[in-house]
């Protein structure tokens, strides 16, 4: 057998080696495709739960308007904020609230659900609302109105009290139940539905001396 010289051998690997870098790589790239990691799967962002952030206990957050007048006061034994709603779940909690015309409302409950800045609240459990009731022209100031219910939702800026369970109204010696009610004091609209039962004492005769 005839054996190649040098440079007719040298040109036979010329000719061969870009095949064989070529092998090397798809080789190459095949063995990272193999073994390279498995894309971790896209997570879907989680809707935020209801838990409390935070908690105050023997508080008092107080609102005031733009001329920087108290407007209202809410107190509580314990409370709780929930981030997802921004809002507040009070325990013991008790408001206080004057309107431009410095009539006060106050309310009373075992539990109340408050928005942020304290302007719509729901009472639950026990729950009174007492607002001093303006006087006719020409009169004397009437009794206090007071709402006493289970379940009591206000609008403090609005001066409206509602109730989808049964109430109770009480001014002076006049009692009414019912088993809802919308009572709105800025308009002066008190709308009581579904068995409604009242004892309305009596009225002094005009001019009568009382």
């Amino acid at each position: 057998m005839k054996a190649l010289s040098w440079p007719r051998a040298w040109e036979r690997i010329t000719l061969y080696l870009p095949l064989s870098l070529m092998g090397l790589l798809a080789l190459g790239t095949w063995w990272l495709v193999r073994n390279a990691p498995e894309a971790l799967p896209a997570q879907t962002p989680s809707a935020p739960r209801h838990e409390a952030d935070y908690y105050m206990r023997d508080f008092a957050v107080r609102s005031f308007d733009a001329q920087g007048q108290l407007q209202s006061v809410i107190k509580g034994g314990l409370a709780r904020h929930f981030p997802d709603t921004d809002t507040l779940e009070i325990e013991q909690v008790n408001i206080r609230s004057t309107s431009a015309d410095g009539r006060v409302m106050t309310a009373t409950a075992q539990r109340g659900l408050s928005n942020a800045d304290g302007s719509e609240v729901s009472l639950l459990g026990d729950a009174v609302v007492e607002r001093s009731a303006p006087a006719a022209p020409g009169q004397r100031d009437r009794p206090a109105l007071r709402l006493e219910g289970q379940a009591l939702h206000a609008w403090v800026e609005q001066e409206r009290v509602q109730s989808r369970e049964p109430v109770t109204l009480i001014q002076g010696g006049d009692r009414v139940t019912a088993d809802t009610m919308d009572y709105d004091n800025k308009a002066g609209i008190l709308k009581m539905d579904g068995n409604v039962r009242g004892l309305v004492q009596p009225r002094p005769a005009k001019g009568a001396r009382r």
